[in-house]
C-alpha cells in the first residue's frame, strides 16, 4: 500500500522526473522522485503518508480528475523513497478500494467516509501494506478529500485513528458540513482543517501543505529568534525586521524602531455597549504610551468600525502623544454591526496610503481590537496585508472574540502578536503583553540635538516677543513652550541655559531679550 504507484511512475518517467525504482515491499514497485526536476522540494522527515479519497457519485468527472491532479502536485515535494517518505493512495464511494494506479476508475457511489477511515486505520498503515513499525516513531498522516456528507459515522472510529497515532488532515470541497470536517481532522483544526468552494480551488492548498509537510527548523526547534527565524541550509539565522539591528546574542533585536505608522482599529459593535467603549478608549490611549510619537518618529491613526467603518483620524493627523489622547478621548461610540473585514480592508486600502499621511520606508504596524464575531470574512484582507510584507498586524481579543479569526489576522509567530483575555476588566493584561512585545527604542536625543536646540530657540524668541508689552511672563517650561512634544524631550537644563543666554538684565534693571531692549518685564519661572 505505502508506495508510490505505478501509473504515476509512469507518468513521471514519461516526463524526466523518474530516476529508478526498487522494491519497497514484497510485489510492489516504487518510484523515486529524480529532485533536479522539482525545485519545490524540500526537506523533510520521513512520512507514511495515506490519501483517502472521495469517489463519491456526487463528485463530476472532471472534478475527479482535480483530485488526481492535486495528489501528483502534492507529490512533487514529498521526498518519496524506502528510507523517506511512502505514499499509499485508496479511494472510496459505498466500498473502500485500494489503489496503486493513478488510472483508477471513478466509483461513482455512496459516501462511506467512516468506512475509509477504518480501513486506514486497521489496513492501510499495517506492516504488511508497508508502513513502518511503530517504534520507529515515523509520523503517519492520512490526507482526506470529500465533497460531501457522509452516510455512515465518522466521529468515533476518526477518534480511533487519531488516538492511534495517526495525523487527520480532513480537506472539504464545496457545500460540506465544517463539522463533520472538524469531527473527522486533528487538532488543531486550524492546521488540519481546510474548506475550499470548488475543486478549481484545491490546487490553492498546495502551498498550504507544502509548508505544513517541510521540515522546517524554524518551525521545529526552539530558535529564540525575536523577529525572524530564516532556515539555511541544515540551520538556522535569525534576522530583524528592516531598520533594526541585531543585538549582541544574535536572537532578538537591541529595540524595536522608535520610527512607525501605527494605524488601530477598534471595534465599536453594539456587543461592546458605551461603558466598555469608554474602556477600549482609554486602552488605546494606554498604548499610544508606548510609542514615541513626533514629527520624525511614529504617527498614528485610528479607524472605529461597525456595520461602517469610519476614519477617526488619519496618520498625518498629529505629531504629539497628547493631542493623539485627546482626539481619541472625544471618538463617539457607533454601536451597530460588526464588519471586521471591511475595516481590515480600509486598513489595507486607505489607512496606509500616501494620501493619509503614511510614509515610505517606514514600518507599518496595525492594532486590531475586537470583542466577538465578525459578521464578515476576515482573512482576505488580513491575508493581503500580511503576504504584502508590509504590515505587522497585532490582534487583540476580549470576550466573545474568535480564535480562529484572530489568528487569521495575527501575524507570525501567532504568540508575539495575537492577545486575548476573557473580560473588559482584564484588558490591562494585553496593554502589558503588548508594551513587552513592542519594546520601543528611546529616542538618542544627541542625533537631533542641534536641529531641536534650533528649533526651540526660534519658538522662544517668537514667544517671548508676544509678550513684550505684558508686565509679568508666565513661562510654564512643561506646558507653554511644549518642550516635550515639540522638540523631542530637550530637558530643563537645556531650557535654563538658553533663557539665560538670551535674556539679560542691563544694570539699570531692564531686561534685553534677543537684541531687543524691554523695560518693565519680569520672567517667572514656573
Amino acid at each position: 500500500m505505502l508506495q508510490i504507484w505505478k501509473d504515476v511512475g509512469f507518468y513521471l518517467i514519461s516526463s524526466g522526473f523518474i530516476r529508478n525504482y526498487s522494491s519497497l515491499a514484497a510485489g510492489f514497485t516504487v518510484y523515486f522522485v529524480n529532485k533536479k526536476y522539482f525545485s519545490a522540494q524540500c526537506k523533510m522527515m520521513p512520512l507514511d503518508f495515506v490519501f483517502v479519497i472521495d469517489s463519491s457519485r456526487s463528485i463530476r468527472t472532471s472534478d475527479y480528475e482535480k483530485v488526481k491532479t492535486f495528489i501528483i502536485n502534492l507529490l512533487r515535494f514529498l521526498n518519496v523513497g524506502p528510507n523517506a517518505t511512502r505514499v499509499g493512495l485508496l479511494q472510496y464511494g459505498s466500498v473502500v478500494q485500494n489503489e496503486f494506479m493513478m488510472s483508477m476508475k471513478h466509483l461513482a457511489t455512496g459516501t462511506m467516509t467512516g468506512l475509509a477511515l477504518q480501513y486506514t486505520m486497521e489496513t492501510a498503515f499495517t506492516e504488511e501494506e508497508g508502513a513502518r513499525p511503530e517504534e520507529l516513531l515515523i509520523p503517519r498522516i492520512a490526507m482526506v478529500v470529500t465533497d460531501g456528507r457522509p452516510q455512515d459515522e465518522v466521529e468515533e472510529v476518526a477518534a480511533q485513528a487519531r488516538q492511534a497515532g495517526i495525523q487527520i488532515f480532513a480537506i472539504g470541497v464545496g457545500r460540506v458540513d465544517m463539522n463533520t470536517l472538524k469531527a473527522i481532522g486533528s487538532e488543531p483544526h486550524s492546521e488540519h482543517v481546510h474548506l475550499v468552494a470548488n475543486f478549481s480551488q484545491i490546487e490553492t492548498l498546495i502551498t498550504v501543505f507544502q509548508s505544513k509537510l517541510c521540515l522546517d527548523l524554524c518551525q521545529t526547534v526552539d530558535h529564540g529568534c525575536e523577529h525572524l527565524c530564516v532556515n539555511a541550509n541544515d540551520s538556522y539565522v535569525c534576522k530583524c525586521f528592516e531598520g533594526f539591528t541585531l543585538a549582541e546574542d544574535r536572537k532578538k533585536p537591541d529595540c524595536n524602531s522608535s520610527v512607525l505608522d501605527v494605524v488601530i482599529v477598534i471595534d465599536g459593535s453594539k456587543s461592546l455597549g458605551p461603558s466598555n467603549f469608554e474602556l477600549v478608549k482609554q486602552f488605546v490611549n494606554t498604548i499610544v504610551d508606548a510609542f514615541d510619537v513626533s514629527r520624525t518618529g511614529t504617527h498614528i491613526g485610528l479607524i472605529q468600525y461597525s456595520t461602517k467603518v469610519r476614519s477617526e483620524f488619519s496618520l498625518n493627523q498629529f505629531i504629539s502623544a497628547r493631542d493623539v489622547k485627546q482626539a481619541v478621548s472625544q471618538v463617539q461610540y457607533m454601536g451597530r454591526g460588526s464588519l471586521t473585514g471591511s475595516a481590515l480592508r480600509h486598513m489595507f486600502e486607505t489607512s496606509f496610503s500616501p494620501g493619509e499621511g503614511a510614509r515610505a520606508g517606514v514600518q507599518r504596524v496595525s492594532i486590531v481590537f475586537t470583542d466577538g464575531r465578525s459578521q464578515d470574512d476576515v482573512s482576505e484582507w488580513a491575508t493581503k496585508a500580511k503576504e504584502s510584507g508590509e504590515f505587522t498586524i497585532y490582534a487583540l481579543g476580549v470576550g466573545k472574540a474568535v480564535e480562529q479569526e484572530l489568528k487569521e489576522m495575527a501575524s507570525e509567530p501567532k504568540e508575539k502578536h495575537l492577545f486575548y483575555t476573557e473580560d473588559f476588566g482584564k484588558m490591562g493584561e494585553i496593554t502589558e503583553k503588548l508594551k513587552d512585545t513592542l519594546r520601543i527604542c528611546k529616542v538618542d536625543e544627541s542625533v537631533c540635538e542641534c536641529e531641536n536646540i534650533v528649533l526651540f530657540q526660534n519658538d522662544v524668541n517668537e514667544k517671548l516677543k508676544m509678550v513684550m508689552n505684558n508686565n509679568i511672563l508666565f513661562m510654564n517650561i512643561l506646558q507653554k513652550i511644549k518642550f516635550r512634544e515639540m522638540f523631542w524631550r530637550l530637558n530643563t537644563k537645556e531650557v535654563l541655559l538658553y533663557i539665560k543666554a538670551v535674556v539679560k538684565r542691563t544694570g539699570n534693571g531692564e531686561l534685553i531679550i534677543g537684541n531687543t531692549l524691554e523695560r518693565n518685564v519680569k520672567i517667572v519661572i514656573l
